[in-house]
């Protein structure tokens, strides 16, 4: 089985690149098609999987919400892979931002980052709701002393984020939605 991520942003490759092998079955062949943000994504969707060759393929489309409509943007999404021809594909949305996901384990950024009591943040109340922080980047960026930086932090943060007691609700979607994948192919 080929497991096709199409991510907008190449900090998402690299923090899967070290998550996914975590719980993936060694024989699934994983590949990452990354595009020049969220239009580049959005543009250029439909003629990437149509144009797919390869046999026995799953694809996982994963986009940032930022300040958009979560259900909208999902529903275009899907919208562009029915188009393609793969209406099974599946669509998940980072919310607010790929940084939501590391507010939601907050221990692994500590330990990844080499810095101290980040935890405590997790306990603040802006922060308690990981998807709902408004802007997480520049949050974890502040909280970091600029320590996280988009693609050496995923990187690095990639290999100890937790899919069992992460408290983000879209990263524990994310991770359902990719089990349920390669549990139940097309």
């Amino acid at each position: 089985m080929n497991l096709v991520f199409l991510l907008e942003e190449p900090s998402t490759r690299e923090m899967l690149k070290e998550l996914l092998p975590r719980f993936l079955p060694e024989i699934i062949m994983v590949r990452y098609i990354v595009f020049e943000g969220k239009d580049d994504l959005e543009k250029s969707l439909v003629r990437k999987v149509r144009g797919w060759q390869t046999p026995n393929t799953v694809f996982i489309v994963l986009r940032d919400q930022d300040a958009g409509d979560c259900r909208a943007i999902k529903q275009t999404l899907a919208a562009k892979c029915r188009d393609a021809g793969r209406p099974e594909t599946v669509v998940r949305i980072a919310c607010r931002e790929l940084e939501s996901w590391y507010f939601g384990d907050l221990a692994a950024v500590e330990r990844d980052l080499n810095t101290h009591n980040l935890v405590r943040y997790g306990n603040r109340r802006q922060y308690r709701a990981p998807d709902e922080i408004r802007f997480p980047y520049r949050e974890l960026s502040r909280i970091t002393r600029n320590k996280y930086q988009k693609v050496s932090g995923s990187r690095d943060i990639g290999p100890e984020l937790s899919p069992d007691t992460n408290k983000s609700r879209s990263f524990q979607v994310f991770i359902e939605g990719v089990q349920r994948a390669i549990r139940y192919p097309p």
